[in-house]
């Protein structure tokens, strides 16, 4: 679900979040002054639920001299004791960036409403083979087999996207590893790189970065307006990374967070109590400049469980049929903002159209094959922030073929028709889904906030996000529809949707001053 944490200014990349004494803390990259991009401070927000927050006054100001060009990206490491502590990039007027830290100025404090630079800032600036320019966003840092503090910093040496990597023994003298920790010709610079565990056999989140035989590690960075990802194997003992089958953009493999165009600059973190690994990511806008100067903000996106707090007015829909053409509106929730569910069953998986051996690019397949076309199996799905005519709509659709062995999947987001504005870029996204059709339903969980529309397909198997800026389909004259357009008959095996309510965004408490 999008949470707009701030609709006074230019809010963008989210920086270190944490969970920190029963408190969780989101810090991103903000301009105080305009709604678009430039005068990097880090903001600070709090929260008890991910779903109602405060704002707090900026953790980070850029008044030192390495840093007048702004406060970029970064991340929060936990030491040991429990102190966090925030590695940032800071960046001159000559934009030469580097690194450096900050640490509360009181630990006992939850909600970490002060933040002191250390006084050896800047520890790690660039060195000569190393473009100054290029040179940011650490990671959160993690501990060797010998205790030696690691973190990876994004850059670009002729081209080539990589991640350096920095070691420490006190985490304030560091130094800079012989090899580069792992490097793509193919990519371009790495931001926001990202590195942590997965547990191979469970759901729960894992933060031990030297446990051995359950674990494989993710590998992230944020490139060509996306967040690629590889897995791979992490040799605590060399401080090698592996990658266990394709790298980086190779064998037409193109592994993603998000399968939209404007998913970007993600961060993770791990949620002890909860025992999850918790994903925050910016949602850029698609809007001209001008507009979103005139709305004055833009926003960041969270789906977590906890959003499930906010549904009301449950709206349910059982074995329904659709017939070709058929347009069901669902009826009884505030369209605008709501959270649906559907799931479809296919009948006639036997007649679906034939897989060209060509189609191997989701996006570009939906592209010519959009909610206007006409297939046997599809388009089908949901036609959301749609006006009552439908001159407005935006849709998120299934297509099925088959091939020699197998039924494949598509799932799309068509924006062609999203908006009247000439203003706003009208992309349809598109993944392929790794389900069996023949084995399970279809299924689609779609989050709607007024201009942001998250589509999950297959239970999360693929993730569309969306910018839409409808001009009639607003407020309460959006309206919702379940569609098929397809030459064959499906059934709506079940469907759920639910209004949400707004969540409480506060006003920046400020600091009460000690009485004189």
């Amino acid at each position: 679900m999008a949470v707009l944490l701030n609709r006074d200014n230019g809010l963008t990349d989210p920086n270190g979040p944490l969970y920190y004494k029963g408190v969780y803390h989101l810090f991103y990259q903000y301009n105080p002054y305009s709604a678009i991009w430039g005068n990097m401070t880090w903001g600070h927000s709090i929260s008890n639920d991910l779903v109602n927050w405060v704002h707090l006054e900026h953790a980070l100001n850029p008044i030192e001299p390495y840093e007048l060009g702004g406060c970029f990206s970064g991340s929060i490491t936990m030491l040991p004791g429990g102190r966090p502590v925030i590695f940032y990039t800071g960046a001159d007027t000559n934009n030469f960036q580097s690194q450096n830290l900050a640490f509360p100025k009181d630990p006992s404090d939850p909600l970490l409403r002060e933040w002191v630079k250390s006084p050896h800032n800047p520890v790690i600036t660039a060195e000569d083979d190393i473009e100054p320019s290029d040179f940011r966003d650490p990671t959160t840092a993690w501990q060797a087999v010998d205790g030696t503090w690691q973190v990876l910093i994004g850059g670009k040496i002729d081209g080539r996207g990589m991640a350096y990597l920095y070691q420490s023994n006190d985490f304030i003298n560091w130094t800079r590893s012989e090899k580069i920790f792992h490097s793509s010709v193919k990519t371009g610079m790495w931001e926001c790189p990202d590195f942590y565990p997965v547990s191979i056999n469970g759901k729960d989140g894992v933060d031990n970065y030297l446990e051995k035989g359950n674990t494989k590690f993710v590998l992230k960075a944020s490139f060509l307006d996306h967040d690629h990802y590889i897995l791979g194997y992490y040799k605590a003992e060399t401080d090698g990374f592996q990658v266990e089958a394709t790298d980086f953009m190779e064998a037409n493999t193109d592994w993603r967070y998000d399968y939209g165009g404007k998913f970007y600059a993600s961060k993770t973190f791990f949620d002890g109590g909860k025992k999850r690994r918790i994903l925050w990511a910016w949602i850029m806008e698609a809007d001209s400049r001008a507009n979103d100067i005139k709305k004055g903000w833009s926003g960041l996106q969270w789906p977590v469980e906890e959003i499930e707090s906010l549904r009301k007015d449950e709206v349910e829909i059982q074995d329904k049929e659709l017939k070709k053409g058929s347009l069901v509106e669902v009826v009884g929730i505030t369209a605008a903002q709501a959270d649906v569910e559907i799931s479809f069953e296919l009948p006639n998986l036997e007649d679906a159209e034939q897989m060209e051996p060509s189609w191997t690019d989701p996006q570009l397949l939906c592209a010519q094959k959009n909610a206007a076309v006409e297939g046997r199996l599809g388009p089908f799905g949901l036609l959301v922030l749609a006006f009552s005519n439908l001159t407005e709509e935006t849709a998120i659709f299934f297509r099925v073929f088959k091939n020699h062995s197998r039924h494949i999947v598509l799932l799309c987001n068509d924006l062609s028709r999203s908006s009247l504005s000439r203003d706003v870029r009208k992309t349809t996204f598109g993944a392929f889904l790794d389900i069996n059709p023949l084995q399970e339903s279809i299924s689609l969980r779609t989050l709607i906030d007024h201009s942001i529309v998250e589509s999950f397909g297959g239970g999360g198997k693929a993730c569309i996000t969306a910018r839409v800026y409808p001009v009639l389909a607003v407020d309460k004259e959006a309206k919702l529809f379940a569609f098929n357009k397809g030459s064959h008959n499906i059934k709506i095996s079940k469907l759920n949707a639910w209004s949400m309510k707004e969540a409480k965004i506060l006003p920046i408490m400020k600091r009460r001053k000690p009485p004189v």
